[in-house]
C-alpha cells in the first residue's frame, strides 16, 4: 500500500496492492494495520455505497457536528472526486483538491473531517463506496454549490455540459455563506 500526498497534506489518494492474473483480482482496500502505519489511524462506523449515472454531481457535502472523515473509492467507473478545506485554522483553507478514482487505477482517496466533500460521474455509471468516521446526522448536514466561482472547481463535465444535481444540492450555499470550522 502507497500513501501519496496531494496539493492539500491532509488529503491523501491511497494506492492499494492489488494481485492481478488472468481469473481476476484481489485487493486490501482496509487494513486498519496497514493504514496506521501510513500514519493514517482511522476508526469507521458507517460504510456507504452510491451508483450513479455519468453527468451526475453529487456534493459538495459536510457536516458541522460529527464531522465525518470519509476513504472513498470506486468499484465500477470513474468519477472526478473533490474535497474542499473548511479549516479556517489552515493554511489551506478555501483551497480544493481533486483526483481522478476509478475501477481501472484502484485509487483509494482520504477526506478527514473539515472538508467538504463531492464527487461527478465520468464514466457511463459508477459505483461509489465511502467509509465515515462517523455517523450521518442530516440535522447537521450542509452543502456548497459545487459551481461557486469564489472555489472555481474544474470539474471535467461531459461535453461542457451542467452535471445533474438533487434539489438539495441545487440549493447549496455559497462559499461566503458556507459554515466553516474553527
Amino acid at each position: 500500500m502507497k500513501l501519496i500526498d496531494t496539493r492539500i497534506p491532509d488529503v491523501k489518494i491511497i494506492e492499494p496492492a492489488v494481485f492481478g492474473d488472468a481469473r481476476g483480482f484481489f485487493m486490501e482496500s482496509w487494513h486498519a494495520g496497514k493504514f496506521a502505519e501510513l500514519g493514517l489511524n482511522l476508526s469507521f462506523v458507517q460504510d456507504n455505497h452510491s451508483r450513479s449515472r455519468q453527468g451526475i454531481l453529487r456534493g459538495l457535502h459536510y457536516q458541522t457536528e460529527q464531522a465525518q472523515g470519509k476513504l472513498v473509492r470506486v468499484t465500477s467507473g470513474k468519477v472526478f472526486d473533490v474535497a474542499v478545506d473548511l479549516r479556517r485554522s489552515s493554511p489551506t483553507f478555501g483551497q480544493w483538491v481533486g483526483a481522478e478514482l476509478s475501477d481501472e487505477n484502484y485509487h483509494m482517496l482520504w477526506v478527514p473531517p473539515g472538508f467538504a466533500h463531492g464527487f461527478y460521474v465520468m464514466s457511463a455509471s459508477a459505483e461509489f463506496l465511502y467509509k465515515c468516521t462517523d455517523f450521518y446526522t442530516p440535522q447537521h448536514e450542509h452543502c456548497i454549490r459545487w459551481d461557486d466561482p469564489t472555489l472555481a472547481i474544474d470539474w471535467p463535465l461531459a461535453n461542457g455540459q451542467p452535471p445533474l444535481v438533487s434539489g438539495k444540492d441545487a440549493q447549496g450555499k455559497s462559499w461566503q455563506e458556507a459554515i466553516t470550522f474553527p
